[in-house]
């Protein structure tokens, strides 16, 4: 189950035929993304295994798994600002226990990603996604 945000892009995508407009309708939501503070860049909001510098640092409403889910985000590369931007219309507003229940991959794959992202942009979208749902899990046991 994904957000309405995130439906919104996959009906966007069926508009675009081309993937050089994908890819630039991607990069045109990273732009659009707020610059995450200096601040929060730090060791404990970076995402290990991506070859681009990310960041993710959770908002969380609430406790237990009915805890409103949503993150802020950034990146040194603008195509990965971009699928961040995605990851968010993907979960922002979700409650934990949804979040945990979302299958990234499946719907992603409605975009066409799976098959139009390079190895290393692979890995780091997974990284991105298991940083999520052990965000979402964490915050799913707190009481």
């Amino acid at each position: 189950m994904a957000s309405a945000a995130f439906e919104e892009i996959v009906e966007d995508f069926a508009f675009l035929e081309d993937w050089e407009d994908r890819y630039r309708h991607i990069i045109e939501l990273g732009k659009a993304l707020e610059p995450l503070p200096e601040n929060l860049r730090t060791p404990l909001t970076k995402v290990e295994g991506c070859v681009s510098q990310v960041w993710l640092v959770p908002r969380i409403e609430g406790t237990g798994p009915g805890a409103r889910f949503s993150f802020e985000g950034d990146s040194d590369a603008m195509i990965v600002r971009g699928i961040i931007a995605l990851l968010k219309r993907l979960y922002d507003g979700l409650t934990v226990a949804e979040v945990l229940d979302v299958d990234a991959r499946a719907e992603l794959a409605r975009l066409g990603l799976d098959r139009h992202l390079s190895a290393q942009r692979s890995n780091g979208l997974k990284a991105m996604i298991a940083r999520i749902r052990a965000l979402a899990e964490k915050a799913a046991k707190a009481a």
